[in-house]
């Protein structure tokens, strides 16, 4: 019976192809890319206020109180502000204004940025809230979270703080008044607050609550050599993946007048909480 060894060969045949044809399938469906990558969802927002056009005309008028004083052209052309150059308007935008009066000079500058993450795994909130926390942790508040982990939504700010090198420090706040450093090269804060002023009100740098889904406020008060203080008050929030810097400054005429720390806070407070709004408009 010859013919029987020749009938096994095929079947052998058979039988291993058969087990290849099942491999192969196993090893395709095991390969890396076979399943479907999730992609990030993009932001909220896709486009930005026109930032000379997002304050009224009254609260500028609030806000720089030389320009009220001015003739009405000047008084126009000062409101208008003008707009920060950018090359990318469809992701930074900013404007500014400036006005002198008689006792002090004021300036306000607004900036919207609008993160975009071009990681298909990292959405754009995502990235907006990495470039907020570092913004927070440059600020080195007085007794902020550890770097990395800013709060947000309102989380609670510790009592306790620290000073930011030379540039900040605890005094008196609300009269706006005070003794110029004699030395010539200070720089340093004055006015940031303290528990024992009157209403035990705190106008450290800090956190602030209920502002977008996380803002923080920054304080600081300059002198170089004989000329008049300068106080720059900051507030930076984040709202979806938007970021928002309200910059408000004053430098009073006199050497020896301290601004007021309490006022520029409310009012740079007052601004950003509209402009929340009108970019959620």
């Amino acid at each position: 019976m010859a013919y029987v060894p020749g009938v096994a060969l095929l079947a052998a045949l058979a039988v291993g192809c058969s087990a290849g044809s099942d491999g192969s399938a196993t090893d395709a469906d095991s390969k890396p890319g076979g399943s479907t990558v999730t992609t990030a969802p993009p932001g909220k927002y896709r486009t930005l206020p026109a930032p000379c056009r997002a304050v009224p005309g009254s609260t500028l008028k609030d806000l720089l109180p030389g320009v009220a004083e001015l003739p009405r052209q000047q008084q126009e052309k000062a409101l208008r502000g003008s707009p920060t150059i950018t090359y990318d308007t469809d992701r930074k935008v900013g404007c500014s204004w400036k006005a002198d009066a008689p006792d002090s000079t004021r300036n306000l500058s607004i900036d919207f940025e609008r993160v975009v993450s071009y990681d298909p795994l990292v959405s754009d909130d995502d990235r907006a809230r990495s470039l907020y926390v570092k913004k927070e942790n440059a600020a080195e508040l007085p007794g902020s979270s550890t770097p990395g982990t800013a709060p947000e939504k309102g989380a609670p700010t510790s009592a306790g703080g620290g000073e930011k090198g030379q540039e900040k420090e605890t005094g008196k706040a609300g009269d706006g008044t005070g003794s110029a450093d004699p030395s010539p090269s200070a720089s340093a804060s004055t006015s940031s607050g303290t528990p024992g002023t009157p209403g035990g009100e705190d106008l450290r740098p800090r956190v602030v609550d209920g502002l977008g889904d996380a803002a923080f406020l920054d304080d600081l008060l300059t002198r170089a050599g004989s000329t008049a203080q300068h106080r720059t008050v900051s507030v930076v929030f984040r709202t979806s993946n938007v970021i928002v810097t309200v910059r408000y400054g004053e430098q009073p005429a006199l050497v020896t007048k301290v601004p007021d720390s309490k006022e520029l806070q409310d009012k740079a407070q007052s601004l950003a909480r509209k402009l929340a709004e009108v970019i959620s408009e």
